[in-house]
């Protein structure tokens, strides 16, 4: 039987993966699973950088608004729909790219994460979201520091999530996920660029997203009924802007704070992709091309 191989394109916020991957796919007969958990809302285009329409007529996407602002997509939930949709692209003998930057969604398909079933218990979650984030966050490094150093301190949906989890069960959540690897070759492709270089990409990229209309996207999101305190809407853009559209900030300040807030998830993105990993194949892009990455997948396939 043929090896099935599954290529994942990884790495920070800005770096430059839509681009790079799309070129991939279109070369290689691919098609692209997003591993973004920005992505999956539709209606949340300009703030989530989410592939244009043009872009995603290139290739088929997959796992691209595929819930309301106000639903919620479990890890579990991800996970399942990440594996049918590179199941079928197998089938139709076709080839996967994994792409994204959001590292646990990455990690649940490439090492065949078993994540606990726990049900929402609504009552329970809304007590936890009455606790500052700084307290919640203590809470769980005390129950189980290794989640925690997963989840950024300013991620109240995440953190109530793994407490519900631990609560329910009486045992670590990491403990409990256990891994059995999926049957296919994984290739991890990171993609890289020195901080200044990434930190000015990403400054231009914002002040796009704004030229672009950012602040009327999330007027608009708001007029449709979707409160601020949603989890999707206290994501990235999101927050920043909804304070300006509330008063309570210029938007010379919301940017600002947006610029900043931007390069601290980046240095947590860090957390989950690192260069001393070996079954990370790096790309530097101040250094490296298109070409490098592209005839390093002309080898693993030959392979």
């Amino acid at each position: 039987m043929e090896m099935r191989n599954l290529f994942v394109v990884l790495g920070p916020t800005a770096v430059g993966k839509t681009e790079i991957s799309l070129r991939l796919a279109e070369e290689f007969g691919g098609e692209i699973v997003s591993a973004d958990s920005r992505l999956i809302y539709r209606g949340m285009d300009i703030a989530t950088a989410k592939p244009t329409r043009a872009e995603q007529a290139r290739v088929p996407h997959h796992l691209i608004d595929v819930v309301a602002p106000d639903e919620e997509l479990t890890l579990a939930e991800y996970q399942q729909r990440a594996y049918a949709a590179i199941d079928d692209i197998f089938a139709r003998g076709k080839i996967p790219f994994l792409v994204g930057g959001t590292g646990l969604y990455i990690r649940a398909v490439v090492e065949g994460y078993h994540i606990p079933r726990v049900p929402p218990n609504p009552a329970r979650r809304a007590e936890l979201a009455q606790l500052p984030a700084s307290e919640l966050y203590a809470r769980l490094q005390a129950l189980d520091a290794e989640i925690a150093q997963t989840i950024l301190p300013t991620n109240t949906r995440r953190m109530i999530r793994a407490l519900e989890v631990i609560e329910a069960t009486g045992a670590k959540m990491s403990a409990q996920q256990t891994r059995r690897p999926p049957p296919f070759r994984v290739t991890q492709i990171g993609l890289t660029l020195p901080r200044p270089l990434l930190y000015a990409r990403v400054d231009a990229r914002i002040d796009k997203m704004i030229e672009k209309g950012l602040v009327d996207e999330v007027r608009g999101l708001v007029a449709r009924g979707y409160a601020f305190t949603l989890p999707s809407m206290t994501g990235l853009g999101y927050r920043e802007i909804g304070a300006y559209v509330r008063g309570e900030i210029s938007l010379d300040d919301a940017v600002k704070l947006l610029k900043s807030n931007t390069r601290k998830f980046i240095r947590h993105q860090a957390n989950w992709f690192r260069p001393s990993d070996p079954r990370i194949h790096w790309f530097d892009l101040s250094v490296q091309d298109y070409a490098a990455i592209r005839e390093f997948v002309r080898q693993t396939l030959k392979r």
